[in-house]
């Protein structure tokens, strides 16, 4: 990858991504953070780029293809004004920034400014993510082609070019770890009032979760296969089935509850 990249910001996600871009053989020579002083120093020692401080530091003569927003939303609104003029037709402006709606872009940057809004999830500190994206449809093919090989980095790329489906997204796969994390926690719990120790039954709450993730991943099959592929007519599994999947109180209406009110939230976020 030769991408000339300008990455403004990097935490958690931003130093997920660039530990993956570099593995995937992104030139360091390419990249140039913003980031604070002291962080700037250690990624310019740690991984070989170019850490500036402000924007006006940037050489002249680097005219990035991605500007990629990797900053907290509450930050953005203070420093993407700075950015407005790199706004050119070669330089596409990528955004991970939760509940920033290209309409935030374009007011700053202005109608020209090529954009595409993304929302990953934390897995992709593990190289596991989810991403979905939505481009402006000034976005070129080489630029969306661009922005989904840096998501790939870190997991799996999806797109959808209708922007208010990104509510949906962060409803489902955004905000969707903490559904799992929070099914380990009741899964334990539950084993704890059946009798298990406490610590015992995190192990194999934690486990069970974590091995059926692997074997979801490693087969070809669908979820309902695997799901029918342990279930025995009459057996323990479909007992607890029975409860999981009844139409009223069980799982699917409840998460299909849980989405919609996290997709919601996200309308009334993005204002």
């Amino acid at each position: 990858m030769n991408t000339r990249l300008l990455l403004v910001g990097c935490g958690k996600m931003g130093s997920a991504m660039l530990e993956g871009w570099l593995a995937r053989g992104l030139d360091a020579a390419n990249v140039y953070i913003v980031e604070q002083a002291e962080a700037a120093e250690k990624l310019e020692a740690s991984y070989g780029v170019h850490g500036i401080t402000d924007i006006a530091d940037l050489p002249s003569d680097f005219i990035p293809q991605v500007i990629l927003f990797a900053v907290k939303p509450q930050v953005l609104p203070d420093v993407i004004d700075a950015y407005k003029p790199m706004v050119r037709a070669e330089t596409v402006f990528l955004s991970v920034a939760a509940g920033k709606t290209i309409e935030f872009f374009t007011s700053h940057l202005g109608k020209t400014a090529r954009i595409v809004r993304s929302m990953p999830n934390t897995p992709a500190a593990v190289s596991r993510g989810m991403t979905v994206m939505c481009p402006t449809d000034n976005v070129s093919i080489a630029q969306r082609d661009m922005c989904q090989t840096l998501l790939e980095a870190v997991g799996m790329v999806s797109w959808v070019e209708d922007e208010s489906l990104m509510d949906a997204v962060t409803g489902l796969s955004g905000s969707g770890p903490a559904y799992i994390f929070h099914l380990v926690e009741a899964m334990a719990q539950a084993g704890v009032a059946a009798g298990l120790p406490d610590d015992q039954a995190m192990i194999l709450a934690r486990q069970t979760v974590i091995g059926a993730g692997f074997l979801l991943d490693a087969s070809e099959e669908t979820a309902a296969t695997l799901r029918e592929n342990v279930t025995s007519p009459g057996g323990t599994t479909a007992a607890a089935l029975n409860v999981l999947m009844d139409q009223k109180n069980g799982l699917p209406e409840l998460m299909t509850r849980a989405v919609a009110a996290a997709r919601d939230r996200s309308r009334e976020l993005a204002g």
